[in-house]
């Protein structure tokens, strides 16, 4: 499931931000628009509020992302918050899974799986093939990934047996 396109959104920004500890600054640039960060420290530690879960989580890079793609989805795509949940857990018998962010349909049937990466973690072949794991439990209509620099997004045909990659990320209205 590898592709070169990519969708693309016109804002970049560069923000000092700290991962873990509260020492340090990384300054990370990500393909996301900005939006109104809640976070706070605690035990020496920075958090991000999480606003499908209603609570703050541990800020890492990769929830520097979802946080981003949450907030796009829900304040430039139209996607409703009620629709979206964060941490997943999916099961395999006595394996446990977690889908990163998974959006449902209004009759609350999975629709979208998305996987969020590092903005350092590269988007290979592993990263198609995890989610495409998931989505062998979920039979969902849309498969996104991001590191929050790329962003993938395929919607599958399951009469064909095919995917085809879109250019972007559709508006919730259009799915």
């Amino acid at each position: 499931m590898k592709c070169k396109r990519k969708a693309r959104f016109s804002s970049h920004f560069r923000v000092p931000v700290n991962f873990g500890k509260a020492k340090g600054t990384k300054k990370m640039e990500i393909n996301l628009p900005p939006y109104e960060i809640k976070w706070r420290e605690q035990d020496g530690r920075r958090q991000i509020f999480d606003v499908l879960r209603r609570k703050y989580v541990a800020l890492t890079p990769e929830e520097w992302v979802r946080q981003h793609f949450v907030h796009f989805l829900t304040d430039h795509k139209g996607y409703p918050k009620g629709l979206l949940a964060n941490e997943v857990e999916l099961r395999v018998g006595e394996k446990k899974l977690r889908c990163d962010t998974l959006l449902y349909s209004k009759a609350l049937q999975p629709q979208m799986i998305i996987e969020y990466k590092a903005p350092d973690v590269d988007l290979t072949q592993r990263v198609f093939d995890q989610i495409s794991a998931y989505n062998l439990l979920l039979h969902v209509d849309y498969l996104v990934i991001s590191n929050g620099l790329q962003h993938f997004c395929c919607r599958m045909d399951y009469e064909r047996h095919t995917y085809t990659f879109l250019r972007e990320i559709p508006p919730y209205e259009e799915l």
